[in-house]
C-alpha cells in the first residue's frame, strides 16, 4: 500500500513525487513512456526560470535523474483503469495492481489531429507531430506544418534546420504565438506561410505521403505533414469513473482534488489559464500540500 501514486512522469507528477518524498510519504510513480512527457518532444526551452535554454530531452532526463537521486519509485507502465473502494484507491497497470490512499492523475496532454479520413494510417509514414523525433527523415525534402500557435512556430523553426522547405499552414489570417516567434517564422526564407487554408485531404505515393490538397484546391507536394493544431487531456481511460467535464478534463476544487475524495489532478488534465512548465510544477507543490492538510 502507498500513501500516494502519481500517474504521469511530465514535470508536474514528477514535481509532487519530489514534495511528497520529502515529506517522508510512501510514493510511486507511473508512466507509461519514457519519463518527461511532451518534454521530450521540444528542442528548447527558453523560460523556465533558472535554466537558459536547456532542451527538452535534457530537461527530462534531468527531472529522471532527481526521482533517481530521491530513490522514489517507479515504474514504465500503463495504467488501464483505477477501480475505488471507499478509501482505497487500486490502479491497474498492465503488468500489475497498487493499492494507495492518495491518487494523484498528472498525464498530460496528447496531440490533436485535423479529423481527415485514415489520417492516423499516415503515422510513421509522413505524418507527424514531433520534429525533434522525426525532422532528420525529411532532410533536403519539403514538408507541410500545420498551426498557429507557439508549438506550430516553435517547431516549424527547428525544422527548418533540417529540411529543405516548409508551407506553414495557418487555418487563421493571424497567429496565436508570441509576436517574437512570429516575426523570426516570416523572416525565416526556407518557411512559406499560407494563410486560411486547411488540409482536405492528403495524397500518397508508395504507402507514403506525397503531397496534400487544400480546401481553396491547391495542392503542395510535401514529403511530410506535421500537425500542431492543440492538445486534449489524456484522460480517455478515465472514462468509467465521473470526474470528467465534457472535453475530458478532471473536475478539480482549489486544492486540486477531483469529486471523488483521494483523486487529485494536476497539470495538464485539468482546466487552468496557462499552461506552462512553470504552472505544472506549482501545481506539483500545491497538490502535496493539499494532501498533507488532510491528516
Amino acid at each position: 500500500m502507498y500513501d500516494i501514486i502519481i500517474v504521469g512522469m511530465g514535470i508536474s507528477g514528477i514535481t509532487a513525487a519530489i514534495y511528497a518524498k520529502r515529506a517522508n510519504k510512501k510514493v510511486l510513480l507511473l508512466d507509461k513512456s519514457m519519463p518527461g512527457g511532451l518534454l521530450n518532444n521540444i528542442e528548447e526551452i527558453g523560460n523556465y526560470p533558472g535554466l537558459l535554454n536547456i532542451s527538452g530531452p535534457d530537461f527530462a532526463s534531468k527531472l529522471l535523474e532527481q526521482v533517481k537521486d530521491l530513490d522514489i519509485s517507479y515504474a514504465l507502465e500503463e495504467v488501464i483503469e483505477v477501480h475505488i473502494d471507499n478509501d482505497i484507491k487500486e490502479v491497474v497497470t498492465s503488468k500489475n495492481t497498487y493499492t494507495c490512499q492518495n491518487l494523484i492523475l498528472a498525464m498530460g496532454r496528447k496531440p490533436k489531429y485535423l479529423g481527415l479520413d485514415n489520417e492516423k494510417d499516415y503515422l510513421g509514414r509522413g505524418l507527424s507531430t514531433c520534429a525533434v523525433c522525426d525532422a532528420f527523415f525529411y532532410k533536403d525534402a519539403p514538408i507541410a506544418v500545420v498551426g498557429t500557435g507557439n508549438s506550430a512556430l516553435q517547431e516549424a523553426l527547428y525544422l527548418s534546420k533540417v529540411v529543405g522547405k516548409i508551407y506553414l499552414l495557418n487555418r487563421r489570417d493571424g497567429f496565436r504565438g508570441e509576436d517574437f516567434l512570429v516575426e523570426k517564422v516570416k523572416n525565416d526564407p526556407k518557411i512559406e506561410i499560407k494563410y486560411n487554408v486547411n488540409i482536405s485531404s492528403i495524397n500518397e505515393k508508395d504507402g507514403k505521403i506525397s503531397g496534400v490538397t487544400l480546401d481553396n484546391g491547391e495542392k503542395l507536394q510535401v514529403n511530410g505533414v506535421f500537425i500542431y493544431v492543440g492538445y486534449r487531456p489524456d484522460t480517455d481511460w478515465l472514462n468509467g469513473l465521473d470526474i470528467l467535464d465534457e472535453e475530458g478534463y478532471i473536475r478539480v476544487n482549489e486544492a486540486f482534488e477531483s469529486d471523488i475524495s483521494g483523486v487529485f489532478a494536476i497539470g495538464d488534465v485539468i482546466r487552468k489559464d496557462v499552461y506552462q512548465l512553470v504552472t505544472a510544477a506549482s501545481d506539483g507543490a500545491i497538490v502535496i500540500n493539499s494532501i498533507m492538510k488532510r491528516k
